[in-house]
């Protein structure tokens, strides 16, 4: 499930309400589509909201500023008269539900062939449904919404629930013209409350295979948590150029009413840290920060050694108009450092201290609404380690060298805002450790190279 945990919020974005007649920022939002949309295209005006799905994406689901602003103020800015009850002894108002229903969905379906058959398993693999999704978003009460999402798997063949993310959100200002957005979120997944896509909760490529090979080395940040975690962390946009966050995160396992021996657990809190620098101006926009999170853990039992994990990130986003279109160039950069004690201990690594680095680079152009180009560069090293990258067949590293990289390109046709076709294509360089036999097993790097070709429908 983890392809469609990078698809999500965002793509609700599109469905949400229109924003709020007191902020003016319904006329904030079409003069963003005017500004950022080619001359005499209209738009299809996305469902619920009176504004063109392009005044929060350039693409769904690159985010534009005004999506972001959607996110940071809680999902709850509206244009549509709430239905309301007024107290009737403080004439305050005790109710605010939105006029409109929050249920959504989305489906994907796809084919993915690799260079080399996989063993014992078919190419060219078919899914339909690759995810189906449900979802409830949007605006609860005047200053809480919501995005939660629950999802069918073909590849597990299983039903759960995916990414959550509640907020609080309002604001104020400060020496009489500092404006301060600030909230609260409560979600599942580290980094899933992010605005940019950068992180990995929402980085690209937005959608990939379920059957395709991946490096067997990743970084905890990087899904490791999600869905098995609750965190309650508080945010502030400061004069719209400063943001900050700093949430914790406890252990809440599905399919378990409490961390046990037999899940494990985290040890305490782990705390998750965001700091952005951004700016507008009328047709460019950048963004510089840093993120982070530290976790202990258990691996199974409740007591004893732990595993601990320290990733620091960094990250930069720009934004550009580009003749008729948009150009959007984003970056990160993982340095995790591990101590595992209790891997060590049971055997399940050679050495206790190791550590990763992940770089991503992509850039996507968007000529038109309809059309989408991206290229990107990845690359995942570390510290060599027999225990941790053992010998195995395709999933498996010769020489316990985590080391993969390559490129991926993705070309996407959107018939209707809602709508995409697209074709994908990952070339590696290196698999884990290696370019030629890299699993000990004769497979070659470039036998994962995979063509993965999708429909993804939002409705």
């Amino acid at each position: 499930m983890r392809a469609i945990r990078q698809l999500l919020p965002a793509l609700l974005f599109a469905f949400a309400p229109p924003v709020s007649a007191t902020d003016n920022l319904h006329e904030l939002a079409r003069a963003y589509v005017a500004a950022h949309t080619a001359a005499g295209h209209v738009p299809s005006y996305a469902r619920q909201t009176g504004l063109a799905c392009s005044a929060c994406h350039y693409q769904f689901l690159t985010l534009t500023p005004f999506g972001r602003k959607f996110k940071l103020n809680g999902y709850t800015l509206t244009n549509l008269p709430s239905l309301v009850e007024k107290d009737s002894t403080t004439n305050g108002g005790r109710l605010g539900l939105s006029p409109f229903s929050l249920l959504s969905a989305m489906v994907t379906a796809a084919v993915t062939h690799t260079k080399d058959d996989l063993p014992d398993t078919q190419n060219d693999a078919v899914a339909l449904p690759q995810e189906l999704s449900g979802f409830l978003a949007g605006r609860i009460a005047p200053k809480v919404g919501v995005f939660s999402q629950f999802t069918y798997a073909g590849a597990d063949g299983a039903f759960g629930i995916d990414n959550v993310d509640i907020r609080f959100a309002d604001k104020t200002t400060v020496g009489g013209s500092t404006e301060i957005a600030y909230g609260f979120t409560l979600n599942n997944n580290p980094a899933v409350q992010d605005l940019w896509n950068t992180t990995p909760a929402w980085g690209f490529p937005f959608i990939g295979s379920e059957g395709a090979p991946g490096g067997a080395a990743s970084t905890l940040i990087d899904g490791g948590l999600s869905q098995n975690v609750l965190g309650l962390g508080g945010y502030a946009m400061v004069g719209k150029l400063v943001y900050g966050e700093l949430s914790a995160y406890r252990s809440a396992f599905q399919g378990a009413a409490a961390p046990s021996s037999a899940t494990g657990a985290i040890h305490g809190v782990a705390p998750y840290w965001r700091l952005a620098l951004q700016k507008e101006w009328e047709h460019q926009y950048v963004m510089v920060g840093t993120f982070g999170l530290h976790t202990s853990l258990f691996p199974d039992v409740l007591t004893g050694p732990r595993d601990t994990y320290a990733d620091v990130g960094a990250d930069a986003q720009f934004e550009s108009k580009a003749g008729t279109g948009n150009v959007v160039v984003r970056g990160s950069w993982i340095h995790e450092n591990q101590t595992l004690d209790a891997t060590f201990a049971g055997g399940g690594s050679e050495s206790i201290k190791n550590s990763l680095k992940v770089l991503r680079l992509n850039a996507s152009y968007y000529p038109r609404q309809w059309l989408g180009v991206t290229g990107g560069y990845f690359d995942t090293r570390g510290s060599s380690d027999a225990g941790l990258y053992a010998p195995d067949p395709v999933d498996g590293s010769a020489n316990g060298d985590p080391k993969t990289n390559g490129f991926v390109g993705e070309v996407d046709l959107n018939p209707w805002e809602n709508t995409r076709i697209g074709v994908q294509y990952t070339a590696y360089s290196n698999f884990n450790g290696g370019k030629t036999d890299y699993d000990g097993s004769g497979r070659n790097a470039s036998g994962n190279n995979t063509l993965y070709a999708f429909t993804w429908l939002a409705f």
